[in-house]
């Protein structure tokens, strides 16, 4: 962590950028935030570790009206939201300076407290840069330990690769995380019959409370006016009673990112309610996949995307293969 602030403060120094976007430490050890810090005395509040979760590239978006550069920090998982905000104007290249950060996979504060850790007072060995293969917890009632790789985000057993695909320097080592299969719940989901599908989703949706914290994280949700914001009708509402609208909410906003969905799982990163929302998204991905070819959204800004482009060897509404 210290190299990443050590380079910040000599980049701001310099004068090259005017201000840094990357984690600041939270009010707890594990609830990292994202920050632009404006000066090198702020970067003592810097951050980086397993718990350095949250995707910077939406960030960007309003960083690059500002004037001069933002040095950003971006994991590999984030450079495919950086290019795909890139490849549809959302974000300026030469407004960014990208240190592509190494990563061994993020950690899920959830998934420690469901093995009954409770009190929970600071977590060792989240350290990003270390070989630390086990997480020391104390807490109010003692100490505990649970492995690194148990702790993982889900996102990270199915990760898409550790290659950065856009940076300007990198630093730091990556370690693949990947031992399951990509679709392998998405595969599980479509075994199910249709009454089993539509149960499952309904009992997960029912607990939305229309925080908007999904839509409000997501990369592909960059509309400078969302119509689920709109006074005109009652999409507005943050906790309807309408058990239609909580449905239709999850499954237009998956349907407006289909194509453009990078994968990052922070939909159901930051979700109070620990919705498995990825699972639109993987459907849809793994639908275009199969019909339209393989493609990762953000893998590269040359690719056109197949739901925004034709062919007359296009899948039609009515064919199934």
């Amino acid at each position: 962590m210290q190299r990443l602030i050590e380079r910040a403060k000599e980049l701001l120094v310099s004068g090259e950028v005017k201000r840094v976007l990357g984690w600041k430490k939270g009010d707890m050890g594990y609830n990292h935030e994202p920050y632009f810090f404006n000066s090198a005395e702020e970067l003592q509040d810097f951050i980086y570790d397993g718990f350095s979760g949250a995707n910077l590239s939406k960030f960007m978006i309003e960083a690059s009206k500002l004037e001069g550069k933002t040095l950003v920090f971006l994991k590999p998982c984030d450079t495919y939201s950086f290019n795909q905000l890139l490849k549809e104007n959302r974000v300026k290249r030469d407004a960014a300076y990208i240190i592509g950060v190494g990563c061994k996979g993020k950690l899920d504060i959830e998934k420690i407290k469901a093995k009954g850790i409770k009190g929970i007072l600071e977590i060792e060995g989240a350290e990003e840069f270390s070989e630390n293969e086990t997480l020391k917890v104390k807490t109010l009632y003692g100490e505990d330990e649970v492995s690194y790789k148990e702790a993982l985000l889900g996102r990270c057993h199915m990760c898409k690769g550790k290659e950065h695909r856009i940076y300007d320097e990198l630093i730091g080592d990556s370690i693949d995380t990947a031992d399951e299969e990509r679709f392998s719940e998405v595969e599980k989901i479509e075994a199910m019959t249709p009454e089993e599908r539509f149960s499952f989703f309904k009992a997960e949706l029912s607990k939305c409370i229309r925080c908007n914290a999904c839509r409000n994280v997501c990369p592909a949700c960059s509309c400078r006016k969302c119509v689920f914001d709109s006074a005109k009708f009652d999409s507005e509402q943050k906790a309807n009673s309408d058990s239609f609208e909580e449905k239709m909410f999850h499954i237009i906003r998956a349907f407006h990112v289909a194509g453009r969905c990078t994968d990052c799982g922070e939909c159901s990163r930051v979700c109070p309610e620990g919705i498995p929302l990825y699972l639109f998204n993987k459907k849809f991905i793994k639908d275009i996949d199969t019909y339209f070819g393989k493609y990762n959204a953000g893998e590269n800004i040359e690719d056109e995307a197949p739901l925004t482009s034709f062919t007359f060897d296009d899948l039609e509404p009515d064919e199934r293969r």
